[in-house]
């Protein structure tokens, strides 16, 4: 079978290799749709220090059932259509027996301890079986569509926690394709206005056009805080949600907080530059919440494909790009150069 294998940092390769077979307590999936994201361009460029090559790569995953180890957890059968779960926690620790599956010690994840969904064929092993993290699809979704549950539901996880809601101002930094969820998102959590706040202007313009924001701020042009203020007639906004990676972004968003705000941080910065200028006086005075987000938990990939299925968050659009194994690169050069949203391998 065709795969996409990492070997080391710039090194990726499309490669012939034998089909998988499943063990006793394994599933094997026809791979059908495989969305690449932000950390897979990261892994493209730099590598992981999670990631112990060579690693069939993806880990933004659907397909269907083809084959069903005698034990494995679960009433699966052969044609069933399915998501997997990336973030696979241990379900048996302190932090998971309290329902804080996000935070597991010892979580793994596919496409990095187990080869992934960059191919056309992949074992699920039981370790995200046992955590109930295969996930049937609605006949009427497609597969590209269930693909983007994954990443939807990290965007899902840190709503919760930043607690988005009936009536809130709600800005989100960053129009990429995260960026793009967390307004439709925040829209469907019940935000009273959405802003949507991007350096580059054809980055911008290419969301925005989808996704149809209250207001557009381009932050090359305008100085975003002093925008949001204007907007909000120096109110400021509810929650602040950094779908980037950016230092400046974060510290922007102290400053954009109505009293009581909220604010997600939600973009890992780069590890050579992880710390920002935070003035903890404006959170001490203004009451303000600050709460990061790490991935999801399998029961935030189940509601992210029921906001899919019914229609309250669409994701087909955000599809921009549908591509094969063999335009992995190319697909990678459009999500790191901005010319795309979402892109879909289809093995």
């Amino acid at each position: 079978m065709r795969v996409v294998r990492y070997y080391a940092p710039e090194d990726v390769r499309l490669e012939d290799i034998p089909e998988p077979t499943p063990g006793p307590k394994e599933v094997k999936l026809r791979v059908r749709a495989n969305s690449i994201c932000g950390t897979d361009a990261k892994i493209f460029h730099h590598g992981h220090h999670r990631l112990d090559p060579p690693r069939v790569l993806g880990h933004e995953l659907a397909g269907e059932v083809v084959e069903v180890g005698a034990e494995a957890i679960g009433d699966w059968s052969v044609g069933d259509r399915v998501q997997v779960i990336a973030a696979v926690p241990c379900g048996e620790c302190e932090y998971c027996q309290r329902g804080w599956q996000t935070v597991c010690p010892t979580q793994k994840a596919v496409g990095y301890h187990w080869d992934g969904g960059l191919a056309q064929y992949i074992i699920i092993p039981e370790e995200v079986l046992k955590v109930d993290g295969l996930n049937r699809i609605e006949e009427h979704v497609s597969f590209a569509e269930a693909s983007v549950a994954e990443p939807f539901a990290c965007a899902l996880n840190a709503q919760e926690l930043a607690n988005v809601g009936q009536g809130d101002v709600v800005v989100v930094v960053g129009a990429g394709p995260i960026g793009c969820i967390h307004v439709r998102l925040a829209r469907a959590r019940g935000a009273r206005e959405v802003f949507l706040v991007e350096l580059s202007r054809e980055r911008l313009d290419l969301s925005a056009e989808r996704v149809e924001p209250d207001h557009a701020i381009c932050s090359a042009e305008v100085d975003p805080v002093a925008e949001v203020l204007r907007l909000t007639g120096g109110r400021g906004a509810d929650v602040i949600i950094t779908a980037a990676g950016s230092g400046k972004a974060q510290e922007d968003a102290l400053q954009m907080a109505a009293l009581r705000g909220r604010i997600s941080l939600f973009g890992g910065l780069p590890k050579d530059k992880p710390t920002i200028t935070f003035d903890s006086n404006v959170v001490h005075y203004r009451e303000l919440t600050v709460v990061g987000a790490n991935g999801s938990s399998p029961a935030h990939n189940r509601r992210a494909l029921e906001y899919i299925a019914s229609g309250e968050v669409p994701v087909k659009d955000l599809i921009t790009h549908r591509m094969s194994l063999e335009q992995f690169v190319e697909g990678v050069e459009a999500v790191i150069g901005g010319t795309a949203i979402k892109v879909t391998i289809e093995p």
